[in-house]
């Protein structure tokens, strides 16, 4: 049954990455917003389901949450693909900053949802 979830949550994340991807494009020589803006989002809505669901929830929906949903949500490959593409592109000076913000921001953003998971 978790893998089921797993893989039914997959496709929800996929789904919602896709979708934000199309919103907000990016070239491989720009600065990948939607990426950042995913994969800091995936990582508050992370914290804040730990803090605030994974006491009380049931594995499945853990599975399907977590590595389902917020797993394809969220990829360190999709990170790793847009540091590349800018230094290719080179622009180390972005990239640089790219990388910085997504590792900060995404910490802090974990952090955040910690926190507000845990408060009442």
């Amino acid at each position: 049954m978790q893998l089921l979830a797993v893989i039914v949550g997959a496709l929800v994340g996929t789904a919602l990455r896709l979708g934000i991807d199309r919103a907000i494009p990016h070239t491989d020589s720009t600065f990948p917003t939607s990426t950042l803006l995913i994969n800091v989002v995936g990582s508050f809505a992370l914290g804040l389901l730990v803090a605030r669901a994974w006491p009380t929830a049931t594995p499945t929906a853990k599975a399907f949450l977590g590595p389902g949903v917020l797993g394809s949500f969220t990829t360190f490959s999709a990170v790793a693909v847009a540091l590349v593409s800018l230094v290719v592109a080179h622009e180390l000076l972005l990239a640089a900053v790219y990388l910085a913000v997504t590792v900060i921001g995404g910490l802090l953003a974990a952090f955040a949802g910690l926190r507000l998971g845990r408060r009442s």
